[in-house]
């Protein structure tokens, strides 16, 4: 059974008849534009209760962002609110500045998604949440502000909370910048805490110990949160309800396990049938959720999603549908049309988007399974300096430090690790194709070592890149054509047959040929990452270096991404290294998995071997902070949280390089702590897989109880 879902809180601002913590009316939020305003948000309505965990997703441009500043009072002033929103019953449109600025922090804190520009860089962290703490407590001593912010920091998990408490926000890494961000969220104890993408730009571990963090700050203060994400495996594992956004407006909530087990809405069923899930990764296809969403200046009548949704029906085009109840259930509510038939399984979830096609057999291109690259011992060092004049060296920053591995003809080489540990390094001394300061490098049966000029500039055509950042590796002031074409220029291909090869690469990537005169601000995200994969396919290469290629993308558009390079590489017999951390896009991609930490591969071997089987302790921590889609395993699971950050590698370690954060370390005796301390593992085969660890064979003392 379905009921329109009405707004029955109608009380006057300033009333206090609202028995939430939080409750938004009605919100709507306008931006004058001179092409015409734009209506972030159109009459959002959600509530919070005291001490419990909201989840807001979607895609990018959905209003996540902008309903949050509404509710802090952070708009610019040129934006007009209409609608209320009641903190503890009280009314919070309407107030000055003054009277906000005493309630943020106390009652209501948030945390950016970018630490770095929240934070003020010419002040000491310490300072800062001091500041936070005297802002609201006139009577608080500085010495004993600065006492408070030391604790503050050590309940979020700095180490060395005296002296990190000295140090200026650049000294920080990003996990431990957003770990300083918290303790200012909660240095008053406040009632509600609003984190707005807190993990978006932080490993998986970090991005773990920063979860953890949030829920610790929760039970503490006894605050309620309001987490906005675009990742619904973050949301799966800590929320209590969840509420999905869509161009402006709430289109589906419900309790995770309600959304989760059953969507109502379309939208959301296809943000997770798009997700890579760790847990079923690389044995069927991706489903993409195809288009990108409307212009909020010019939203169309009907429903804004029904130009992407598989079942839209003729009355979805002309009248937009309102949140309808499920079951009666006032909690869980859907804005579609086709809510009854889909809630009663008569439109059934799992064929509203079909599984795309696989390449048929006759189309796939037949490769001989033998090496295109070797790289073996492979090392770069960079010398660190001080002084100005007279400068002399103070360290050494090993950035790649014996990095080994191989790729066959027609296979993928997943590369993973955290932020720092040398896997974009590497694939920058591979793609120079010069001769390495150490170690060796072999593609196609070349020693790069022994190029010539002329032969390094023809053996380019065989090795491509594609960048992480779509938009910033293209030239914005030059058409698709040119950028596309651009490699074949520089090998001296003639026009009439460049302009054919670019035709024919943007039709090969799904893009139509007669966008080729078009400009990189006309695409989206996902269009200009094809555009991407095209300039790299130009030249006809044997092999292709993806460094982090979905990373900058929504996961909707993420899948589609993934899929078309799966489809090219059994097309064309392509081979991949593929650089990233998000390891469920590794496993639904890869043959082959090299882990990387400090500049060196601990663990290598099959995909499958090191996803199910995973033998070196550091490959385990990374595998069980990967958040699931799916709220009952994510209920089940055991983190293996590392302790702090990854150490610089200019630090000189004597034995194993992991030791400082091992888990296995800590539950070794004395003889098995002493050998990590003083013998610096060899690569070794355990179990199907090479890993650098001395205690492989007994990973299992991991593994709780």
């Amino acid at each position: 059974m379905t009921d329109i879902l009405t707004n029955s809180s109608t009380a006057p601002r300033g009333t206090t008849q609202s028995n939430h913590l939080l409750e938004v009316r009605d919100l709507s939020v306008t931006f004058p534009q001179p092409g015409g305003a734009v209506t972030a948000v159109r009459g959002v309505n959600y509530h919070v209760d005291k001490g419990e965990f909201l989840g807001i997703v979607g895609e990018s441009g959905s209003g996540k962002s902008v309903s949050s500043l509404a509710v802090m009072g952070l708009l610019p002033s040129s934006a007009k609110v209409t609608g209320d929103i009641l903190f503890e019953g009280k009314s919070l449109l309407g107030r000055s500045d003054k009277e906000l600025s005493k309630l943020r922090g106390e009652g209501i804190s948030i945390i950016f998604q970018d630490p770095l520009s929240a934070l003020t860089p010419v002040y000491t962290i310490g300072t800062q949440i001091a500041e936070a703490l005297l802002l609201h407590d006139s009577k608080l001593s500085k010495l004993a502000a600065n006492a408070r912010a030391v604790e503050l920091l050590k309940i979020v998990g700095i180490p060395n909370a005296e002296r990190r408490a000295q140090a200026f926000p650049h000294e920080f890494s990003g996990g431990m910048r957003q770990r300083a961000m918290i303790a200012i969220a909660i240095a008053n104890n406040p009632r509600l805490i609003i984190a707005d993408e807190p993990t978006t730009a932080l490993d998986v571990t970090i991005q773990a110990q920063i979860l953890e963090v949030l829920q610790k700050a929760k039970e503490l203060t006894g605050a309620a949160v309001v987490l906005i994400t675009h990742d619904l495996g973050v949301v799966a594992g800590n929320a209590d309800r969840l509420a999905v956004m869509y161009a402006g407006r709430i289109v589906e909530t419900g309790t995770v396990d309600q959304v989760f087990r059953a969507p109502s809405m379309p939208y959301t069923i296809g943000l997770l049938r798009s997700m890579p899930n760790l847990a079923t990764a690389g044995h069927t296809r991706l489903v993409p959720l195809e288009g990108r969403p409307p212009q909020l200046s010019n939203l169309a009548p009907g429903c804004p999603f029904a130009p992407r949704c598989p079942v839209a029906i003729d009355a979805c085009l002309t009248s937009e549908p309102p949140l309808t109840m499920i079951n009666d259930d006032p909690l869980n509510a859907s804005a579609c049309l086709r809510v009854a038939e889909i809630a009663s399984e008569k439109l059934k979830r799992g064929e509203i988007y079909p599984i795309p096609a696989p390449v048929a057999a006759a189309e796939r291109a037949n490769v001989a399974p033998e090496n295109v690259m070797e790289v073996s011992s492979l090392k770069r060092h960079f010398p660190l300096s001080k002084g100005s004049i007279f400068k002399h060296t103070i360290g050494t920053v090993r950035a790649v430090d014996g990095v080994s591995f191989e790729i066959k003809a027609g296979q993928t080489l997943g590369l993973v690790g955290e932020s720092g540990c040398g896997k974009s390094t590497t694939i920058m001394e591979i793609l120079e194709l010069a001769k390495p300061q150490a170690g060796k490098v072999i593609i196609n049966g070349r020693d790069v070592a022994t190029l010539t000029a002329k032969e390094r500039r023809a053996l380019r055509q065989d090795i491509q890149v594609v960048f992480q950042d779509p938009m910033a590796s293209l030239d914005p002031r030059l058409p698709v054509q040119d950028i596309v074409g651009e490699p074949l220029t520089v090998h001296g291909v003639s026009a009439k047959d460049r302009l054919k090869k670019v035709a024919d690469v943007l039709e090969l990537v799904g893009l139509d040929p007669s966008m080729a005169s078009r400009y990189p601000h006309e695409f989206s995200g996902g269009q200009r990452q094809r555009i991407g994969i095209a300039r790299a396919l130009v030249t006809d290469p044997k092999i292709v270096v993806l460094d982090e290629p979905v990373s900058a993308l929504d996961v909707s558009i993420q899948a589609g991404v993934i899929n078309l390079l799966q489809d090219l590489q059994e097309k064309l017999g392509l081979s991949y290294l593929f650089v990233a951390h998000d390891l469920a896009v590794v496993r639904q991609i890869a043959d082959d998995v090299a882990v990387m930490y400090l500049g060196r591969i601990v663990e290598s071997g099959p995909a499958e071997q090191i996803f199910d089987n995973p033998q070196h302790p550091y490959t385990r921590a990374l595998l069980s902070a990967v958040p699931v889609p799916d709220p009952a395993v994510e209920r089940s699971r055991t983190r293996i949280i590392l302790d702090g950050d990854l150490p610089s590698p200019t630090e000189d370690i004597t034995g194993c390089n992991f030791r400082t954060r091992c888990p296995l370390y800590r539950l070794m005796d004395e003889a098995g702590q002493e050998r990590c301390r003083n013998q610096d593992p060899e690569e070794r085969s355990v179990n199907g897989s090479e890993v650098a660890c001395h205690h492989a064979e007994r990973i299992d003392l991991m593994t709780p109880a």
